[in-house]
């Protein structure tokens, strides 16, 4: 199986998360990361959605995305070159005799102390999956209390955007909402 990243833009609307998300779960495809926000239109949103599925899979998943109304375009962005990130925040525990120890890790991976208790700390780290992988395996030992990730965003490199505004390409300008 492989996972497949989709870059789909949606009119900002109340109602379309719901929808998209519905969509998903009456045909049995499981999202395994969504990450949604509005665009540098504020009439669009732009939802970053990691589903786990073979070719067919993936067909059917973007064949039903175009049918609704308000998805204006969708593209599968896992073989085009791309940066991916994810935001997680890890609480893990922290006795005073492990801080040094745990803060030493945390520096290795980039990573930020952004709260500090007295029996544990709150651990900030952006990265790809590999990286943020990485990093959880590093702190499991210490006992990882909470765990939380936004999900993946993920964009284009180079020249290449995914947008639905006027300033595409003339293709695109012909064709503005892909469905």
């Amino acid at each position: 199986m492989v996972r497949h990243t989709l870059a789909v833009l949606v009119e900002n609307n109340p109602g379309v998360l719901a929808r998209v998300a519905g969509l998903f779960g009456r045909r049995g495809f499981n999202i395994e990361s969504l990450a949604v926000g509005q665009t540098e239109n504020p009439a669009v949103s732009r939802m970053t959605i990691v589903v786990e599925g073979d070719q067919r899979v993936l067909e059917q998943v973007v064949k039903q995305l175009r049918k609704l109304v308000e998805v204006l375009k969708v593209q599968d962005v896992t073989k085009e070159e791309h940066v991916d990130r994810e935001l997680v925040l890890i609480k893990v525990n922290a006795e005073p005799a492990k801080r040094a120890e745990i803060i030493q890790i945390v520096e290795i991976f980039r990573a930020h102390i952004v709260d500090i208790g007295r029996k544990n700390l709150i651990v900030e780290v952006t990265g790809d999956e590999g990286k943020v992988n990485a990093l959880e395996n590093a702190l499991k030992p210490f006992g990882i209390r909470e765990l939380v990730r936004t999900g993946k965003v993920a964009m284009l490199r180079g020249a290449k955007e995914i947008t639905a505004s006027e300033g595409n390409s003339q293709e695109e300008r012909s064709f503005p909402f892909e469905r």
